[in-house]
């Protein structure tokens, strides 16, 4: 008796405990939020990834662009509308799943992030996004480059590099004119990123005079591609196009070489990675592919950021300087506007003039990045070389 006793009264206490407290601010603002031991309200950034599976390399090297922002902006003790403030990263895996990305979206808005970066693919982004327009959350993706994202009317979705449509174009006509294809075969793997750059690029190409001898498809988790490559084999193209990312680029890229199909490969940013070097191995060796942005050491403050980037986390895989940037656009954005709160800082998120680590960001009525610029590289002797960069400021 004792024990229930005992028992009762502590439930009590829960109860009463439970009641007191205070109702959690909304969405976004900082107003009542948690503190550091000096003061600080903590303000909560989000950004979702692929960290496990065969893009986690990609997912990281986002993850590691978002963190050294962070760290920065925390070191020279911001203070926003008079109060102090520090930045908290809250990542989460995505794994490059629509289905789990809608999930993580949602724990993030019950977690009253104050901005969101990313995710990284299309294909996550897109339904994402839904929930964090309807939230009234600011997102800024980094990497997510197909065109739908900024197209669907969300006054808070903000982009920071080029888009498909402006890489796809350039792609086209790069085989054509540049490559001499008169004949292309394209292969993608039916995710948004995949085949909205393989449907852009197979505009322009056929606008430029090319013409499409096939057009296959695979999946984001496929590895083996002899039936696919035995058939185009068959129609002899010049170019073999790949609209995916760099875990099937790569092994794509060897069963090419074994099955001695002599065409010209060429990809887009999904297959511009280290990673794609290590893995393809000699048969990386010629591959083209293109990046959004002018090359590292041509921007604004490229190489100030690669070394120290590289110092902390070791070689940029690919868009963590625009992840980078797209927190420091955030972050003036918050300055500007003096709040931390969504709803307060995106009128100012529309007037973004930044000098960035990428480029001069400013964003279109959808926004987009104003006058994007695309670069087209090739592995010589194991190294992504500049081949021209087509567009910019």
């Amino acid at each position: 008796m004792k024990n229930l006793v005992t028992m009762t009264v502590l439930a009590a206490a829960v109860a009463m405990t439970a009641c007191s407290k205070k109702t959690e601010p909304a969405t976004g603002s900082t107003e009542g939020a948690a503190t550091t031991a000096t003061g600080a309200t903590i303000v909560k950034i989000g950004h979702a990834a692929p960290l496990t599976g065969p893009q986690a390399h990609i997912g990281k090297d986002n993850e590691n662009g978002v963190r050294m922002a962070i760290d920065e902006l925390n070191a020279k003790g911001l203070t926003i509308g008079g109060k102090k403030v520090q930045f908290e990263l809250e990542s989460e895996d995505d794994q490059a799943d629509p289905r789990v990305a809608t999930t993580v979206a949602q724990k993030f808005v019950d977690d009253k992030i104050s901005a969101m970066i990313g995710h990284l693919n299309s294909g996550t982004t897109i339904p994402a996004s839904r929930i964090y327009n309807d939230a009234g959350i600011v997102e800024i993706s980094p990497s997510a480059t197909n065109p739908k994202y900024t197209q669907q009317g969300y006054k808070g979705a903000f982009r920071v590099m080029a888009n498909d449509v402006q890489q796809g174009k350039v792609l086209g006509e790069f085989a054509v004119k540049d490559m001499a294809a008169k004949k292309i075969a394209i292969i993608d793997d039916r995710t948004a990123y995949g085949q909205g750059l393989a449907d852009e690029f197979e505009k322009a190409a056929k606008a430029a005079g090319g013409t499409i001898v096939e057009h296959e498809f695979t999946n984001d988790k496929a590895s083996d591609f002899t039936a696919i490559l035995t058939k185009i084999k068959g129609a002899n193209p010049d170019v073999v196009f790949y609209g995916g990312m760099d875990g099937q680029g790569a092994p794509m890229a060897k069963q090419m070489q074994t099955l001695g199909l002599k065409s010209q490969f060429l990809g887009g940013d999904g297959i511009h990675t280290a990673e794609f070097m290590k893995l393809a191995g000699a048969a990386a060796e010629g591959v083209t592919a293109s990046l959004p942005g002018v090359p590292l050491e041509k921007m604004p403050k490229g190489l100030d950021f690669k070394q120290k980037f590289e110092s902390k986390y070791g070689v940029i895989q690919l868009y963590a300087p625009y992840c980078y940037d797209a927190v420091m656009v955030m972050a003036e954005a918050m300055q500007r506007a003096n709040s931390t709160e969504s709803a307060k800082y995106l009128p100012e998120m529309a007037k973004t003039n930044y000098n960035g680590v990428t480029a001069n960001i400013k964003f279109d009525n959808k926004g987009d990045l104003e006058g994007g610029a695309i670069t087209v590289y090739r592995v010589v002797k194991g190294d992504w070389q500049v081949i021209k960069t087509i567009g910019g400021q």
